[in-house]
Parts: structure tokens; sequence; C-alpha cells
């Protein structure tokens, strides 16, 4: 069933008199199309099938019509009331943060259960009493399997980037999750997609769903600018090196951990003030990191598709793909951290000759058409379309540029691969050597 023509006022969606207070507070005037679709229905109990593009509004859509029908109730130790299901830890502390204000104006008590964190003090918040536990699969699954988190009370059950879960290898916990909570209870699905995985969840866990689709998710976004600038592979980083260091924040996708510390180190080699995020970094370190780059004490985040789910950023205009992604869908989540909720944004992703067939058909399938560019490193042309400049370390390096070996061209890399075997067999003799001499 499609949704009913969207309501222009939250005043008139039926929510409680705190949540409206709070939301003036705070400058939520208008609500986005999918919460406007979604809030009626929502509240009145009905199963919601809402396929919406990241940074669409989301997650007010499902937090606030949860919080209003969990208000008043108390949870009972280590048996929450609602569960948020999300698929990484980025996202999860988005939405408590998101949901902390109205929560604590409804009275109702939040908890977060990741990894990576400490799962006694997650329990020692369950066994207080949360009335809504937002979580990912598997630091759930693991309390639950603990007896530390029931979930037979669980009356609202929310599955947020339900797609990513799937991807990521989450189906069968997912499923063994929601197979746990009320069966009467009330089923929201969020996805940008709505095909294959997700397609049996609804099946299988939804009830006559409202089916929300508030604007065409595979397509671009019209505030958003697509560019894909041409390079030489031994150009590639001394142009991601400039763009880094352009006025504001920039956002950068590089493919592996390893790359993404080389070039962090690079650019701060280089004068820019970079931080990198992945999953080898602690959830401490990756909680710390964010918190740089929205503050802008860090002005270029270097990530891995660890970050295209689950941050946001505001006034984020640049997205960096220096590797291309593997795929439209990533594409368009690594894409998705810009022109976010209306705001306009640009996507520049650097390619070499070898990759341009496999790019041009991604953005064929990802409905894109980019504005090709060739360019070079401090060439007029890069500056006009991403706002690279010199980095501000370029003038103590006799090329103009700090040399960046490591992810380079072939001859780069293997002269690199040279100069860390020389350094791992110096440290070696050392070893040796204080070994010998504490004998």
């Amino acid at each position: 069933m499609n949704a009913k023509p969207p309501t222009q006022s939250f005043d008139a969606l039926g929510l409680p008199a705190p949540l409206l207070k709070t939301m003036t507070g705070l400058g939520v005037k208008e609500p986005f199309p999918i919460q406007a679709a979604t809030l009626p229905d929502a509240l009145a109990g009905r199963d919601i099938l809402g396929r919406a593009r990241t940074g669409s509004g989301k997650t007010l859509a499902f937090g606030l019509a949860l919080l209003a029908r969990t208000a008043g109730l108390r949870a009972e130790p280590k048996r929450p009331l609602a569960l948020v299901l999300v698929p990484t830890r980025e996202l999860a502390q988005q939405v408590g943060d998101a949901l902390e204000p109205y929560a604590r104006a409804l009275g109702v008590r939040l908890a977060t259960a990741v990894g990576g964190l400490s799962i006694n003090r997650q329990s020692a918040e369950l066994k207080a009493g949360a009335d809504v536990l937002i979580a990912t699969p598997g630091r759930l699954a693991d309390l639950v399997s603990r007896r530390y988190c029931h979930l037979g009370q669980v009356r609202i059950t929310v599955l947020d980037e339900a797609d990513q879960m799937c991807d990521l290898g989450f189906l069968p916990q997912v499923s063994e999750i929601v197979g746990q909570v009320r069966p009467d209870g009330q089923r929201l699905l969020f996805s940008a997609t709505l095909d294959g995985a997700v397609d049996q969840l609804v099946r299988d866990h939804l009830r006559d769903p409202l089916l929300v689709s508030v604007d065409a998710v595979t397509g671009p976004v019209e505030t958003m600018e697509h560019h894909v600038l041409n390079v030489h592979p031994a150009d590639k980083y001394a142009t991601a090196t400039e763009i880094a260091a352009r006025d504001g924040r920039v956002l950068m996708f590089l493919d592996t951990k390893a790359g993404v510390d080389r070039f962090t180190r690079h650019l701060r080699d280089s004068g820019v003030r970079a931080a990198a995020l992945h999953s080898g970094k602690s959830q401490p370190q990756r909680t710390h990191t964010l918190a740089q780059f929205k503050e802008g004490a860090v002005t270029v985040l270097v990530a891995t598709n660890v970050a295209a789910r689950g941050i946001h950023i505001d006034a984020l205009d640049l997205v960096v793909n220096v590797d291309p992604p593997a795929d439209a869908k990533d594409y368009l989540h690594r894409g998705g951290r810009t022109a976010r909720a209306g705001e306009s944004g640009n996507v520049v992703t650097l390619v070499t000759p070898d990759q341009r067939r496999d790019v041009n058909r991604m953005m064929t399938e990802a409905g894109i058409r980019p504005t090709v560019t060739q360019v070079r490193s401090g060439e007029a042309r890069l500056t006009a379309i991403t706002g690279a400049k010199r980095p501000p370390a370029a003038a103590k390096t006799s090329g103009g540029n700090a040399p960046f070996r490591g992810l380079g061209a072939r001859p780069g890399r293997a002269k690199e691969s040279r100069k860390t075997s020389e350094a791992r067999k110096a440290a070696e003799a050392r070893a040796a050597a204080r070994v010998r001499r504490a004998r």
C-alpha cells in the first residue's frame, strides 16, 4: 500500500506535546517527506516498510513514533520494550544522539549496545531497566546468549538500514532476534533497497505494512554534483593531497585499512589535519575521531566503507573517492554522506585509465551522469572543481608536493617495499644484539 499525501506540519501529525516543544527548541520545524508520510500510521501501531536513501530523515520518522508509543511504560530489568537494530556502531551512536533529547522529554530510558565497548556496562544499563535498546545484531545476540537481555517484552522493533545489515551478513542474526520479540508487536523496517534478503525479512516478519517510498533511491540526489576526475596513476595521490588541503572539511574514501593509515600519515606530514577511520580502530578511537571531525579539529576524514553508513556530518559538502567504490550501491552510500536533508554537496571520484571502464559501468548502474574532467595536480581546473590548494608542507619538498609512496604507481610501491624490508632487517639486528647483551 502506498503512503498518504504528506502532512506539512508536525502539529498535525498527532505527536505528544513534550515532543513538539522539544522540536521547537531544537529548531526542527517542518517534517521531511519520509516523516510526514509514516508518522501518523506508525503512531497508530501499523507496520511500516520505508524505502528512502540515507540522510532523508528516517531516524525521526521511526524514533518519534517509537518514543511516543513507549512513553508512560516502564521496562522490567533486562527486558526492553522497544528495539532499534542498526548495522554499525556509528549508526547506533547517531541514532542514540538524535533521540536522546526527545526521550528525555518523555522520560523514556535509552541504552545502546554495540561491539567494541564494555559488555558489562551495557548489561548493567539493561539490568537497570532500559525502555528502548539501540543495538547492533552481533552485540545483541551476545547479550541474549548470556541472558543479559530478554526480548520477549519488545513491542516495537525497528530495522534501520536493513539492506546494509543483510550485506554485512547479519540476516540470520536479525531473523533470529526478530523471532524472539512479541509476535503481536509493531515492526518498522527502513532500507534504501527492498530486494533480495530485505524482501525475505519483510515477508517473514511484517504484517500488511504501509509501503512508503519518498524518492527514487537508486538515482542521484538533485542537490548533489558528481565529478569524475581522470588522473595519471603517478599523479593520483598528489592530486588527492591538494584536494585534502582545501578550505573546509572533506571525507575521503580508500579501499583498505592499510591504505587509509598510510595516506593519513602522508596528509599529516603534508601539514593537513587528517584522521583515519576504519574497523581496525577501537570504538573509543572511532568515536573520538568522529567528534574531532564534526567539531572541525580535524578537517579531513580518511575512511574505508565503515564510514559509508551511519555517520551524519552537518554541512559536509565534499566526498572524494580516492579509490573508486566496488559497485553502484557503495557509490551511493559513500556519496550519501554529503547533500543530506536537502543540503548541496559534491562527490568526486579519482579514476586512472585502467579503472575507467568499471567506473563508467558503475555510474550507469547508479543512474548518474557525472561531469568528466582530465586533471593534474596544481591545475586551476582542479581547484575550480574541488577547492584544491597547495598543502601547507609542500614548500618544504623539492617537488612541490610531499612525496607519497606506497599507494601510487608500481615503481613507488616497489621502492617502498625495499625500504621497509631494510628497516625491518635493521630493527631485527638491533633486537638480536640486545638479547645477546642481556645474556
